[in-house]
């Protein structure tokens, strides 16, 4: 009897047996790709949108100078020269502080008020040196001002403005800071030095406002000083800087 033996398969026709239920894996199917790959470039989007407007809330235009504010109020530090007496041959230098306010009533007028302290030494007659005590070679003296007056607009742009301005008023002289014990009208004949007194002062000058922004600036202002301590009218040299701040929209 014949018996056929089952024809042997090759090693790449072998397939595992699984049993159990089997399962087809099925690929993506494009619609799903597609969808996915819409939804990844719109957050992209998204992103680069808040970048963009982050970047240009970084880089926005300050906003423009336009001299319209109702308000300014100024503070800086000051330097005045001078004569504390009469007949003293040589002047004196004196530095101090400046506070001054501004109402415009129009972007062109405006009215000020001004107060300011100015402190130094001062020369003396050769005779301060024979008194008993003596008086030191150079004396402390000082002046206390209050002012008031006019401030005009002249011109101005987004770096600089310029303004102009005249103030009256008086200035109260303390002139025997540095006396070291004498009678006062001894001290004063002695030196040469005014005595203590209030007298009528005024300046005239300009103001150059450098602008930091919209509102602040910082200010350099020379002036002419007109003052009536003694027997005459005389003029001296004034010159302050300091900060300028702009305030209250029209």
């Amino acid at each position: 009897m014949l018996i056929s033996r089952p024809r042997p398969r090759s090693a790449g026709s072998l397939q595992p047996v699984v049993s159990g239920p089997q399962h087809s894996i099925q690929p993506a199917s494009g619609t799903t790709f597609r969808t996915l790959v819409l939804t990844g470039l719109c957050a992209l989007g998204f992103v680069a949108a808040a970048n963009v407007a982050r970047a240009q809330d970084t880089f926005r235009p300050p906003p423009p100078v336009t001299y319209t504010e109702k308000y300014e109020v100024y503070g800086g530090i000051n330097f005045m020269n001078g004569q504390a007496g009469q007949d003293l041959p040589k002047r004196y230098n004196m530095a101090g502080g400046e506070v001054m306010g501004t109402y415009w009533l129009t972007p062109k007028y405006g009215v000020a008020a001004d107060v300011r302290w100015e402190g130094g030494t001062t020369p003396v007659l050769p005779a301060a040196q024979s008194t008993s005590p003596s008086v030191q070679t150079r004396p402390f003296v000082s002046q206390t001002i209050y002012m008031g007056g006019l401030h005009y607009h002249l011109t101005g742009n987004q770096l600089v403005g310029m303004n102009l301005h005249a103030l009256a008023g008086a200035a109260s002289g303390n002139f025997d800071h540095s006396n070291p014990g004498l009678p006062s009208s001894t001290f004063f004949n002695a030196t040469g030095l005014y005595t203590n007194r209030t007298s009528a002062m005024g300046v005239a000058g300009a103001s150059f406002d450098f602008n930091r922004s919209s509102r602040l600036a910082l200010r350099i202002s020379p002036e002419i000083v007109f003052e009536h301590f003694g027997n005459e009218l005389r003029e001296f040299v004034y010159v302050s800087g300091g900060v300028l701040y702009r305030f209250g929209n029209r």
